[in-house]
């Protein structure tokens, strides 16, 4: 099982952040690769993205196992789709801006390593926790 490692901060072409690794979570999924602790669409970053672009979950969900597309194949369906692409700014802001509570912080923090580090924003404590979870199971077996 594979745990996703593109970063919730990066966007492709369109200038949507975290699309690139929706796109890998749910391609993983329904490839029957993903790992079983990461959600293919979750609550939260996966939901608000297609939230603020107009996208529909169970249609962007079925395209993507239905016809397992390319990143760049993806992004043009969601271009053809998105009822709200002008949304993806402040779904950018949202991402960026957000930062985790203090015991997911330190928590984080303390599994990877890094107890009282002044990290505070979620896409690098999140990264820093797949790389951490990433290294376990995929590295080290």
């Amino acid at each position: 099982m594979i745990i996703p490692t593109i970063s919730s901060g990066v966007a492709g072409p369109l200038g949507v952040l975290h699309m690139p690794r929706f796109w890998q979570k749910v391609s993983l999924d329904a490839a029957g690769k993903l790992h079983p602790d990461y959600p293919a669409c979750g609550a939260g970053y996966d939901q608000m993205m297609l939230d603020a672009i107009g996208l529909d979950k169970d249609a962007t969900l079925a395209y993507i196992n239905e016809n397992k597309p390319t990143y760049v194949q993806f992004e043009a369906w969601v271009k053809e789709k998105a009822s709200n692409l002008g949304g993806a700014g402040g779904f950018n802001d949202a991402v960026v801006g957000y930062n985790h509570d203090d015991a997911t912080r330190e928590g984080i923090l303390s599994a990877v390593g890094l107890p009282g580090a002044d990290i505070r924003d979620a896409v690098n404590l999140n990264n820093l926790e797949d790389w951490h979870d990433f290294h376990g199971q995929e590295i080290r077996g």
